[in-house]
């Protein structure tokens, strides 16, 4: 069967089974759509969070970015894998024992304040559609080469098969969708991975077999083999680094402290029945995330090689079909500069003919070491899968934010549970709506939208969540400042850098010579700092409310252990 064929067979069945877990599990109250009851198991919701988290971002970009960048992209390794620990470690806990039903939530108790909880809803529209952006592209990207259909028209299934599930089962569906998500992106990331792996130097664990040698007999390491045809090309060698120490430490900082402030990932926490479920449930989603993040290294370097191998001063007319296929995507072109009929792959740009978009590497990656095209069409499967899992729990974090935050909490606290319902599921319409807009008109590559949200989260929650566990005295004015402060200068920054508002501005420009991706960390001590000095002069926050900030911090059964 061809690959089209095999595609439209895998993806119909993932999607069949979405929307039968959707409608088995369909909300039947704002418990349900919010946290789903409260009752998920640690298992199911550890698989959940680990779908959730692996984005198209993970799955599709992330590779790609390391491909192109080497060990710069290493950044987001580090940062992704570093963020998920310190979110486990020193929120999660202490988040659902506060145990509210999203971020805005948590905020506006915690700071005692309508104020405070509707710029903590900005802030959380302002992330999620940020990073909606990314995951609609990812769809449009994979329905455009592999079903064969305009990327517009891509995003409108997508936009249709989320919507269903999101709205129809709130966050009980989305979490049961989810584990079958997981299941299938895990296992779409890893069978390629496993086959190219053998294929290329006869190891089967992708991790190892990046740093062992080929199996042509010429006793040569991969990574040297990529190193060295790197730099007959122009570029620097895959293995060393371009950027600067300072950029490094403050892209990593950003995505550290920008996951442990992610509304989509934190409301996971609050869908199980204890605290000690939610630690369970957040190191089983790092052991089933860390699968994916460990072998993206090895994909990258066989991809980059597979790639390189295959291209290079290649004979255009002599391409294989995967070529001709993604370039009818208008992801990957050929500009025959010199008119010779071959491909010139080089790092000098006047010279370079052949573009590649950093998100078709993961997806095109099986089929330029030509593996069988049931494994081609399941990569493709496992990109949807990650890409509507993450689009899901953000869709959710958009409509329990108008419906649950604002409308209930601020504009209309006699609603009904039963009008709630209805008013959360209309703003995950509405939130589809837009969130399609974005994936037609794609503001960059996944993974670096992505990284922007990160950014986002950092700047504005990151600080008001932390200080409002292990700061008793924090109060409301403070970090409503802190966060004002800090979601404005980062939306200045990268709206400067990356868009070109406000004059725009090259590398050279960076303020501390940091890229608008790693901007994020210095929005976040920003917003640590306007926090503590507006909290100089501003009184303390009531009684009641410094109890019940203690009180989140002392583990269950303290009292009976110390005799109290």
């Amino acid at each position: 069967m061809s690959v089209q064929t095999w595609t439209y067979i895998l993806v119909g069945v993932t999607f069949a089974l979405y929307i039968g877990i959707a409608i088995w599990s369909r909300a039947g109250s704002t418990k349900d759509f919010y946290v789903a009851g409260g009752g998920v198991s640690p298992l199911a919701n550890g698989m959940a969070t680990a779908a959730d988290w692996m984005s198209a971002a993970s799955f599709i970009s992330m590779a790609g970015i390391i491909s192109f960048a080497g060990y710069d992209g290493s950044v987001y390794l580090m940062g992704w894998t570093g963020g998920y620990v310190l979110l486990a470690l020193l929120l999660a806990p202490y988040l659902r024992k506060f145990g509210k039903f999203t971020v805005p939530d948590f905020i506006g108790d915690r700071y005692y304040s309508k104020t405070a909880r509707i710029v903590a809803v900005i802030c959380a529209l302002i992330v999620s559609f940020t990073y909606v952006a990314g995951q609609m592209r990812g769809v449009g990207v994979v329905f455009s080469r592999f079903l064969q259909v305009d990327i517009n028209t891509g995003v409108i299934i997508g936009m249709i098969i989320v919507l269903f599930y999101a709205v129809l089962g709130g966050m009980k569906g989305i979490t049961y969708t989810q584990v079958a998500q997981y299941c299938v992106l895990i296992f779409a990331f890893m069978v390629p991975a496993i086959f190219i792996s053998i294929q290329m130097t006869g190891n089967p664990i992708p991790q190892l077999g990046m740093g062992s040698t080929l199996n042509d007999g010429s006793g040569t390491f991969l990574l040297d083999k990529l190193d060295g045809l790197s730099t007959e090309l122009g570029f620097n060698e895959y293995t060393d680094g371009s950027k600067s120490i300072t950029d490094v430490f403050a892209i990593t900082l950003a995505l550290m402290v920008g996951t442990a402030g992610l509304p989509h990932v934190i409301v996971r926490f609050f869908t199980v029945k204890k605290v000690k479920d939610a630690r369970k449930s957040a190191g089983l989603a790092l052991l089933l995330i860390a699968i994916l993040y460990t072998t993206a290294p090895a994909v990258s370097v066989f991809a980059k090689t597979n790639l390189i191998n295959t291209v290079s001063n290649e004979e255009y007319s002599n391409m294989p079909v995967w070529f001709k296929n993604w370039e009818e995507t208008g992801l990957l072109s050929f500009d025959d500069k010199n008119e010779d009929g071959k491909i010139q792959y080089v790092a000098d740009k006047n010279k370079n003919e052949l573009t590649i978009d950093n998100d078709i590497m993961v997806l095109a990656n099986p089929e330029i070491a030509d593996l069988p095209a049931w494994v081609i069409a399941l990569v493709a499967a496992g990109g949807l899968a990650a890409a509507l899992s993450t689009a899901a729990g953000l869709l959710l974090v958009i409509s329990a934010s108008v419906s649950h935050d604002l409308v209930k909490k601020v504009f209309k606290p006699n609603i009904s549970d039963k009008a709630e319902l209805w008013v959360a599921r209309g703003a995950a319409t509405v939130a589809v709506v837009i969130a399609g807009y974005f994936g037609i008109n794609p503001p960059g590559f996944v993974a670096a939208v992505v990284a922007l949200a990160f950014g986002l989260a950092a700047a504005s929650f990151f600080p008001a969540i932390v200080l409002g566990i292990f700061y008793k005295k924090m109060n409301k004015e403070g970090a409503i400042s802190g966060m004002v402060v800090g979601i404005i200068l980062m939306l200045f920054y990268m709206t400067k850098f990356k868009f070109g508002w406000f004059g725009g501005g090259t590398a050279t420009d960076w303020w501390f010579g940091i890229s608008p991706e790693g901007f994020g960390s210095i929005a976040m001590i920003a917003n640590f700092i306007v926090a503590i000095i507006v909290l100089q002069f501003t009184p303390e926050p009531p009684e009641d409310v410094q109890e019940i900030v203690e009180n989140i911090r002392i583990p269950s059964g303290a009292g009976e252990a110390t005799g109290h």
